[in-house]
């Protein structure tokens, strides 16, 4: 059976990940999953610090389980690349689903509602 994921990850592994992956976003009111070579991530922490959101960013290729955390998220939310984002609790998706929402005008109502910036902000 294919898998870009190691298959050194056993069952254990990835469900221990989950369960962190799961406490960081519960944690946090935006949580970024990122690689530090990634560009599509780049662009998302980069809009996310020029609208002066909160956010926490998880660099997978720097944690010891970064590969184990990769596969849980998967599991959990169908998408097996980076950024993968999470805002207010909730699953957002990557890179283009977040600059489009931005486009739209509806990421800064989210980052707000979820208490990474401050209700009065307003982005023109």
């Amino acid at each position: 059976m294919g898998s870009i994921f190691s298959s050194s990850k056993t069952r254990e592994e990835i469900q221990m990940a989950l369960a962190k992956a799961k406490q960081i976003v519960a944690s946090n009111p935006v949580v970024v999953f990122s690689k530090t070579y990634c560009g599509y991530c780049q662009r998302v922490k980069q809009l996310f610090s020029q609208l002066q959101a909160t956010y926490k960013v998880i660099e997978l290729d720097q944690e010891s389980d970064g590969d184990a955390i990769q596969a849980a998220l998967a599991e959990w939310t169908g998408q097996r690349t980076v950024p993968n984002v999470f805002i207010g609790d909730k699953h957002i998706g990557g890179s283009d689903v977040v600059l489009e929402k931005h486009e739209l005008g509806k990421l800064v109502p989210m980052l707000s509602e979820a208490g990474a910036i401050p209700k009065h902000t307003t982005q023109s």
